[in-house]
């Protein structure tokens, strides 16, 4: 129990007693020893007090330096760990507080190493979910095209007389294809946001995904936004695109709305739609995706019904990337 006791003790508090103890030894000791001081002290007695000083303070160091050593081999160890790759945990042995501080930083680095897998997984989860969406469309879209070019030109290279029309047919097959690579490519990498901002970026978004649909699209973006950092503006970019393309696809809805404006020091980007809501428990690799690049800029997502149908899309993040 004594031992239990002095282990969970604080550090400061069993330094200072050590002090009090090695203060109080070298007081007895000039107290019962004949050494005595005058009003005027000779050099020989200042020279006994001097050699007590020096003996009282080498044992001070002697005892702290006891306690506190345990410390600077963990912090040495610790150095040394850290500099490798990948991170090993801290040896354990010592009983003391040393001992359940080399426990703690050991935990704290466990944490770290199951949280820097994870994050890995999600983010090759989330890059072969986007190559695979990415190869669908190429497949769908200019991988039909380009086939339909391939079968009209084969038939006009066996007819005996290739007529305009029939070239004008493959013309226009070609320029679809080109404008679905263009699309692909605005996709993985909005220039427009680069060009001309957010605000510009939005607009040209929904209107490429809701013009020639039956989803009438709603724009409310407030004036005040403030400056945001390249970084957050693409977040909220891709956060905007994910949730406007689910509506696109999947929700069936008659009208949808992006609201995007200030709030304290955050800036709030909402998608509504009302569409058929989201199904109970979904969380699809887009919705895993939108809280992982929320989480890079400390944002987050909150994905939920809608009160009377639909879905309802906030994302909430610092202005300043924290």
């Amino acid at each position: 129990m004594t031992s239990l006791r002095t282990a969970h003790r604080p550090l400061w508090r069993r330094v200072v007693v050590v002090n009090l103890l090695v203060f109080a030894v070298g007081t007895a000791a000039l107290a019962f020893s004949p050494a005595t001081v005058s009003a005027r002290p000779l050099a020989s007695e200042v020279v006994v007090l001097l050699i007590g000083l020096a003996v009282m303070a080498v044992a001070n160091g002697l005892v702290v330096r006891s306690l506190v050593r345990p410390f600077d081999q963990l912090v040495h160890r610790l150095d040394h760990e850290l500099s490798a790759d990948p991170i090993q945990l801290l040896p354990e042995g010592d009983d003391g507080i040393a001992g359940r501080v080399t426990a703690a930083v050991n935990d704290l680095l466990g944490r770290i190493e199951r949280e820097q897998r994870a994050a890995g997984a999600s983010a090759l989860a989330g890059q072969e979910g986007e190559r695979a969406r990415i190869a669908q469309e190429l497949h769908d879209g200019v991988g039909q095209s380009l086939t339909a070019i391939l079968l009209e030109a084969g038939r006009l290279a066996d007819a005996p007389r290739v007529e305009p029309a029939d070239v004008g047919r493959i013309r226009d097959v070609a320029r679809d294809s080109l404008d679905e690579v263009r699309r692909v490519a605005r996709q993985l990498r909005p220039h427009v946001l680069e060009d001309l901002g957010l605000r510009s970026a939005l607009a040209a978004l929904t209107t490429e995904l809701f013009e020639h649909g039956g989803t009438h699209a709603r724009r409310a973006i407030s004036p005040a936004l403030p400056d945001l950092d390249e970084t957050v503006e693409l977040v909220v970019f891709r956060v905007a695109q994910e949730a406007l393309t689910n509506v696109a696809r999947h929700a069936g809805a008659s009208s949808v709305e992006v609201r995007l404006s200030p709030r304290g020091e955050d800036v709030v980007l909402t998608v509504s739609d009302d569409g058929r809501g989201l199904a109970s428990g979904d969380d699809g690799t887009g919705l895993r995706g939108m809280r992982e690049r929320a989480g890079l800029v400390g944002g987050t997502v909150d994905v939920a019904r809608r009160g009377g149908g639909g879905t309802v899309v906030t994302l909430v993040v610092p202005v300043v990337p924290r």
